[in-house]
């Protein structure tokens, strides 16, 4: 079982959005890879305190289900320090929160931390931009992402890259 954790600053925008991307692609994927969906596992946390409890934000929920992707459940918490012996990979919405998580990460698990576009084709090693402060317009862009994301990563992960 590989478990995979998405990490963003609050926890309530990108990394729920992509971790429900990721779930529903893993699904998809398990109807023509035996057993994919049961094999992987997704959670999702925030580098900062500001939303600790709080759902998912209305705009990222609207996005996703416009689309056709199941209602997020949970609420927003930080990452914890048993997070980096507990997943395998942790994946960042982008370069500062990848930082934040780099100066914090126990050094054995540093080889865990990446972006998360870095499994996207033609996107690789961008970040996914914080669409909080903006318009829904913003949310749908940032789902594009996590579909290039997430799409790459299971397609990486079904072929044994890490």
């Amino acid at each position: 079982m590989t478990k995979i954790l998405m990490v963003c600053m609050g926890n309530i925008c990108r990394s729920p959005m992509a971790r429900a991307v990721a779930e529903w692609t893993a699904a998809q994927a398990g109807r023509e890879v035996l057993n994919m969906a049961d094999c992987l596992v997704f959670d999702s946390a925030g580098t900062h305190a500001h939303h600790i409890g709080d759902r998912i934000d209305p705009r990222a929920a609207a996005a996703l289900l416009a689309r056709g992707y199941p209602q997020v459940k949970g609420r927003s918490r930080r990452i914890a320090d048993a997070d980096f012996e507990k997943f395998d990979l942790i994946l960042a919405m982008d370069r500062g929160n990848l930082e934040s998580l780099q100066s914090v990460c126990p050094a054995p698990h540093l080889g865990k931390l990446r972006l998360f576009l870095d499994f996207a084709d033609g996107v690789h090693g961008e970040d996914v931009p914080d669409p909080y402060y903006g318009n829904a317009l913003g949310f749908e862009r940032v789902l594009d992402f996590c579909e290039l994301g997430a799409s790459g990563l299971i397609r990486g992960l079904g072929s044994g890259i890490r």
